[in-house]
């Protein structure tokens, strides 16, 4: 496929990143596939989950967030939707002359296969893109779509494609990692205002053990520490062992706003969901891209990258255990030169290999080759 490219993209939510953390990369990808020339209209259904939640628990902070998503992404041709009685015409009047539709896997079923069901009469190739566990954790969950109607798969991470490939039967899977939207997520100069800063959701007990063994027992071991957390869905048992280990718990934070929360802070840690230091390794997820974008030292709760797409070691340090956690972040605390060696060598690798620029020319590689 050659030429301007007409892209139809339905994911849960462009306008809402409240528990969504693939909100960044989508909207950075899409602004990266607009620069190359490509045309992208974006859907959400109405009454997202995500952004309902962010209007309903957020107040001032959600109309910020919106009006910021708003300045900052002007050309996103954002378009809503129903699942209504009148889903398909809907979706025959919008999907009309386009070449290529991307459905997120987090959306409604019923609206995937009403996508599907329009392939042959309208002509467009379809991509499932992936970038959740639920193949490997709830497989049911996908299969309630008609994969075997899509043209290809894009698979954040090789474990997600060979799911793909061995156990659904899926032909074409590519692996599409995600990446950093570096034209916002970079260094800035703030005033230094904590030693230690965490981004991440609580919920679903996915990592509670690793949160107690690499960030709240270290921090609350470390004296005169000022340690920072922003995410949503904290329990109040969570929220009190924070409280008790002397961190600063601050709620929501717009993904447009991580920028200055990382520039504000010496180091930064990254504490993935069981799943990704076991099952899923190799799968870095979205915060890793984010804090090395940023030129932040970054220290990592165990995970293997396996797929060898940074310099363990070089571009962020792991620690193997809650004491070599509390040991790594006193040393850099202390070591300028270690932090500023650690930034650079992770915002170096960014930009060589994993910006959202990097995956939309990926993604142009790959239309190409659903027509050969």
């Amino acid at each position: 496929m050659s030429g301007r490219i007409r892209f139809r993209y339905f994911a849960h939510s462009w306008i809402s990143d409240w528990n969504h953390g693939n909100a960044h990369f989508l909207r950075g990808l899409v602004r990266e596939l607009q620069r190359l020339g490509h045309e992208v209209r974006c859907y959400e259904q109405y009454g997202s989950w995500s952004l309902t939640n962010l209007v309903d628990t957020e107040g001032e902070k959600a109309q910020q967030a919106i009006e910021q998503f708003r300045g900052e992404f002007p050309d996103l041709d954002v378009r809503l939707y129903q699942n209504d009685s009148d889903l398909a015409d809907s979706l025959r009047l919008e999907l009309k002359g386009a070449d290529i539709v991307i459905v997120h896997e987090w959306n409604d079923p019923e609206v995937v296969n009403a996508i599907l069901s329009l392939k042959r009469e309208l002509g467009f190739a379809a991509l499932l893109h992936d970038t959740h566990h639920r193949a490997h954790t709830n497989p049911g969950e996908l299969l309630r779509f008609h994969l075997e109607l899509f043209d290809g798969v894009l698979a954040f991470g090789e474990a997600i494609q060979r799911i793909y490939v061995e156990g659904f039967g899926v032909e074409r899977v590519w692996t599409f990692h995600e990446a950093a939207d570096v034209g916002h997520f970079a260094p800035r100069q703030e005033e230094h205002a904590f030693d230690v800063l965490w981004i991440g959701n609580w919920g679903d007990e996915e990592r509670t053990r690793e949160l107690i063994e690499f960030l709240i027992e270290p921090a609350a071991e470390i004296q005169d520490l000022k340690a920072v957390v922003y995410g949503v869905r904290y329990p109040d048992e969570g929220k009190a062992a924070l409280a008790a280990a002397g961190i600063e718990y601050r709620g929501y934070l717009p993904n447009l706003m991580a920028p200055a929360a990382y520039a504000k802070s010496t180091l930064s840690l990254h504490i993935p969901r069981r799943l990704y230091a076991n099952g899923l390794a190799g799968i870095p997820t979205i915060r890793v891209f984010e804090a090395l974008a940023c030129g932040v030292p970054l220290l990592c709760a165990p995970w293997q990258d396996v797929e060898h797409l940074f310099r363990p070691g070089e571009d962020y340090l792991v620690a193997q255990s809650g004491a070599e956690m509390k040991s790594a972040i006193q040393w850099l605390l202390r070591d300028d030169a270690a932090r500023s060696q650690l930034a650079a060598n992770g915002r170096e690798t960014i930009l060589q290999r994993h910006t959202c620029a990097h995956r939309a020319a990926q993604m142009v590689e790959i239309c190409g080759e659903l027509t050969q």
